[in-house]
């Protein structure tokens, strides 16, 4: 398996795919990163020369990707829930930011449900 800032990349897919298990890269991306390379989008990882794998890495060393990104993003979060902003509130709660309805559904947001027992009626 080659190995690019920290993560393997399986041998047996192309290029444009193999990239894109990098947190960060997407296809689009990728391919951007190939062209800069100057290596083919259809040749194998497992057909990489050291000479083209390098340029790989270089090229890729440009872009902020997993750690990097991972962070930034968590602050970015960390910081509207610091400024109380309505998306840092809903970020705290647990529930949908984008204005998804949360009566029926956003079950995967809130968690399993929480079942509430009916009040027992006094029989006379």
């Amino acid at each position: 398996m080659a190995r690019i800032s920290g993560v393997d990349i399986p041998k047996q897919k192309r290029g444009v795919i193999a990239l894109t298990y990098i947190y960060g890269i997407g296809k689009s991306r990728a391919q951007s990163i190939l062209a800069l390379a100057k290596v083919s989008e259809d040749t194998k990882v497992s057909d990489w020369t050291d000479d083209e794998t390098g340029r790989i890495r270089e090229a890729v060393g440009d872009f902020k990707i997993e750690g990097e990104l991972r962070s930034e993003l968590q602050l970015n979060i960390k910081r509207l829930m610091d400024i109380g902003s309505y998306r840092g509130i809903r970020h705290r709660s647990g529930l949908p930011l984008r204005g998804q309805r949360t009566k029926n559904n956003s079950r995967t947001r809130k968690g399993k449900r929480k079942t509430v027992a009916n009040k027992k009626k006094v029989t006379k």
